[in-house]
């Protein structure tokens, strides 16, 4: 476990309460693990023979009561670089040194490559070095990511698959997604940009798949996973003889949380 550290999870932010609502049971997950690593720890220091005292003021701040809180790029109260800092000065007032920031994206677009950097300098120059922010990595990078997605296909049976990502204008940003697909033996669709799921439905159908599975390479809930179910049942009309299988997206799940956690630890 990464000792003297707060986290803060950041979301796109939406008009949608649910996407909110699952970020914070996701915070409240990671806090509860976090507990449990520090009771562990705990154990282990009290039955070793090295308890001396110039190592008890790192061991009180190492098992302070964990900070996972969270913030929003847009659509939020505030300015993120304004919600970073409560964070921090949060953070060193229970005498944590860093805060770090985990940036809950699936694909490297835009706010993951500037926005948030950005939002980050802009706190680090109002804190004038008091925290250390650190950025972390985004959660489409985590390699284990693909294990989470394995187990959710392996839940929608069907001859073909179609990974289903909102997708990026950033040059190369919807590589990883294009990566993960390959090695699930799936094609790609794109929310935001072509080649769409109908396209795609349309191009597997034509080729004599009879039934497809589609999963959602998205975060959580909300109005474009709606959206999504709505445009399936569609297609399901649109072709009766093909079995079409939306799946779910990650949620706010033991194992993201363990996912994470894994990320921390690194």
């Amino acid at each position: 476990m990464r000792s003297a550290s707060a986290y803060l999870l950041v979301s796109h932010g939406s008009r949608d309460p649910r996407p909110q609502l699952a970020t914070e049971r996701l915070a409240s997950l990671l806090i509860q693990k976090l507990e449990r690593q520090q009771a562990t720890d705990r154990l282990s220091y009290y039955q070793s023979d090295e308890r001396k005292s110039d190592t008890k003021t790192a061991l009180r701040n190492q098992l302070a009561k964990p900070i996972v809180e969270t913030a929003c790029l847009e659509l939020a109260p505030v300015s993120l670089h304004v919600r970073i800092e409560e964070c921090a000065r949060k953070a060193k007032e229970r005498g944590l040194e860093s805060l770090e920031i985990l940036p809950l994206f699936l694909l490297p677009g835009v706010h993951v490559r500037e926005d948030i950097p950005g939002e980050i300098a802009i706190a680090q120059q109002a804190l004038r070095g008091a925290v250390k922010l650190e950025l972390r990595p985004y959660l489409g990078n985590y390699p284990d990511i693909i294990h989470i997605l394995t187990k959710k296909l392996e839940k929608l049976p069907a001859q073909a698959r179609i990974i289903l990502s909102h997708g990026s204008r950033r040059q190369g940003a919807n590589q990883p997604c294009e990566a993960i697909a390959a090695r699930l033996d799936a094609v790609t669709a794109y929310w935001s940009l072509s080649p769409s799921v109908s396209e795609q439905v349309k191009v597997l159908a034509e080729s004599g798949s009879e039934s497809i599975a589609i999963l959602p390479y998205f975060l959580f809930w909300g109005g474009i996973i709606d959206a999504i179910a709505s445009q399936v049942q569609q297609l399901q009309i649109a072709y009766p003889k093909i079995q079409l299988h939306l799946g779910e997206p990650l949620g706010a799940t033991e194992e993201l949380a363990d996912l994470i956690l894994t990320g921390i630890d690194e």
